[in-house]
């Protein structure tokens, strides 16, 4: 629990992530993946955590959190998005030629360089639609007059219009959908643990697939402060340095990449802030975040929700007993008449 919780009086935030058939759920201590396979069994894995603040705690510093926060969050999710397509055999498909040689080349395992190459490309994409494609138009923008604000105005605009098309896009895609439903599964398994009410399936149905500390909120936040943070930013270089970053092309995209982590730092705490808010102000600017994720979330299935809880109960509880697979997994039980079994019919 960090500082903050402590003197807040509250609970420690549990946080989570959809993940490839199934929920990954992030307790302070532990974190547990549970992932539903072909036959409608629920097979659940259960690692230790430790906070990096607990190791480093300026590591816990606000504004240095977000930032260490952001990075823990993609090597995370990337490891647990590994996890759950090993759990749910999605990797014991036969690799291509050319991830068997490129495995040979650099002498790992098959599934590190495929993940490997997913991170890189991802990476690739997302540099190129969220900060090159978006900062194009600047020099060609302040060489007709317009301000340094009108000018990240729109770089800002082009950004969201990207994030929400891609988005939009990423929802046509059947597999895609099905990751979104269980994105709504995680959030209402969140908010029925926060009510304190006894986690079952039916239990979470009723609560909302909107949560104001998902990571969707986090994008959204981070790009409308992005447009003030670096309109005051180059107003003041342009003012003390008489140096205009928009005539610069590479300097103005080397300087957007150099202080994201500042961005994203002070962007999670408003995130924080908003999150634990009940006034009207901050119902009103978290209301923008909460209906973008209309778009990464959808209303999910009584088994979906049972896998979410079965992550929600390994990550503070721990596994129960049960078989185990051949690589240690736990295999939760069916009982007569359950979500599992019904998911196993429509298989």
């Amino acid at each position: 629990m960090s500082i903050d919780e402590r003197k807040a009086g509250r609970k420690p935030d549990i946080g989570g992530q959809a993940v490839l058939e199934g929920v990954m759920m992030k307790a302070p201590e532990w974190i547990a993946v549970a992932v539903r396979r072909e036959d409608g069994s629920i097979v659940v894995k259960r690692d230790p955590y430790q906070s990096p603040a607990k190791k480093h705690k300026w590591m816990g510093l606000p504004l240095i959190r977000g930032a260490v926060n952001m990075v823990l969050m993609m090597s995370l999710g990337m490891k647990v998005l590994t996890d759950s397509g090993e759990m749910s055999g999605m990797m014991d498909e036969e690799p291509s030629r050319f991830e068997k040689w490129l495995a040979k080349k650099l002498g790992k395992g098959v599934d590190k360089v495929v993940m490997g190459l997913a991170v890189v490309l991802a990476m690739a994409l997302s540099v190129g639609l969220f900060v090159l494609l978006p900062n194009a138009p600047a020099q060609a923008l302040r060489a007709a007059g317009w301000s340094h604000l009108a000018v990240n105005l729109v770089s800002g605009l082009i950004r969201t219009v990207v994030l929400v098309g891609y988005l939009i896009l990423c929802g046509l895609i059947p597999d895609m959908r099905k990751t979104f439903q269980y994105h709504g599964a995680e959030h209402k398994t969140v908010y029925t643990h926060e009510a304190e009410q006894p986690l079952t399936p039916e239990n979470a149905q009723k609560f909302s697939r909107l949560h104001p500390r998902c990571g969707t909120s986090f994008l959204l936040i981070t790009f409308v402060f992005s447009i003030l943070f670096y309109s005051v930013l180059d107003q003041a270089v342009f003012s003390l340095l008489a140096y205009d970053m928009s005539s610069n092309y590479l300097v103005r995209i080397l300087s957007r990449l150099l202080l994201l982590p500042l961005v994203a730092g002070i962007s999670y705490e408003i995130l924080k802030g908003l999150a634990h808010a009940n006034s009207r102000w901050a119902h009103a600017l978290r209301w923008p975040g909460m209906q973008l994720q209309r778009l990464t979330t959808r209303e999910p299935s009584l088994p979906m929700l049972e896998v979410a809880i079965a992550a929600m109960n390994a990550a503070l509880h721990g596994l129960p007993e049960g078989e185990r697979t051949p690589e240690g997994y736990t295999v939760l039980p069916k009982e007569p008449g359950s979500t599992a079994e019904a998911a196993a019919a429509s298989a």
